[in-house]
């Protein structure tokens, strides 16, 4: 069976079900800056061994600012960004994706592109954040960025769709504070089926593979 491949232009924009899209272009600066503080906020207060004091008036600093973000106008839930690619191509991804979204600090996160053999292609470097066993990252994180990359595969290959199903095979430890090369390519598809492979390496060794069944979401007329 051969993969059948959309154009970009045929992709459905979320508008069509009635979610809001903001271009990658129009986020601040600022807010991306925010993003990244609140990151490295989030490992430091995970590791802290800070004094009682300290953490109190820590905790106050995170009251005050967040009382004062709270009056601006939250996003609606589901609002997607649209993201240019290398290849000219464009993806939509959830802004607040847990894993790739470009305003959650706690995501990664995880920046997929189109991969020259095909398929996609990212690296990231997680920290104690995403910590299961000692200095490994946790089994939940790695299937996260699988089904991540699995579903990006199938969708620039095709349309975007959910996840039916996604078997992790974990073959070694994956280690924290090294880059994890990820990829995925679509194998095959049957219909509104699309079955994808996917797999994480650390210095050339897979640590763990996924095989994915996505359902391609049917356009509203």
């Amino acid at each position: 069976m051969t993969v059948n491949t959309q154009p970009a232009t045929e992709r459905p924009d979320p508008r069509a079900f009635g979610l809001p899209v903001v271009e990658q272009a129009d986020i601040p600066a600022e807010l991306r800056t925010l993003v990244s503080r609140v990151h490295a906020l989030i490992d430091t207060v995970a590791n802290t061994e800070a004094d009682a004091d300290t953490l109190a008036a820590a905790t106050a600093a995170v009251e005050e600012v967040t009382g004062s973000l709270a009056l601006a106008p939250r996003r609606q839930i589901g609002t997607m960004v649209r993201r240019d690619l290398p290849d000219g191509d464009s993806e939509y991804g959830t802004i607040t994706n847990i894993v790739a979204g470009d305003t959650n600090p706690a995501a990664p996160p995880l920046s997929l592109a189109p991969a020259a053999d095909g398929g996609v292609y990212g690296e990231v470097t997680l920290d104690t954040v995403y910590q299961g066993p000692p200095g490994l990252v946790h089994g939940g994180w790695i299937a996260a960025l699988l089904d991540q990359a699995v579903g990006t595969a199938s969708s620039l290959a095709t349309s975007p769709g959910l996840t039916a199903r996604l078997e992790v095979n974990y073959r070694r430890p994956t280690p924290l504070f090294n880059p994890l090369e990820i990829t995925a390519e679509v194998e095959r598809t049957e219909r509104r089926k699309v079955y994808v492979n996917g797999r994480i390496r650390v210095n050339g060794e897979v640590t763990a593979e996924a095989k994915a069944i996505m359902v391609r979401v049917e356009v509203p007329e």
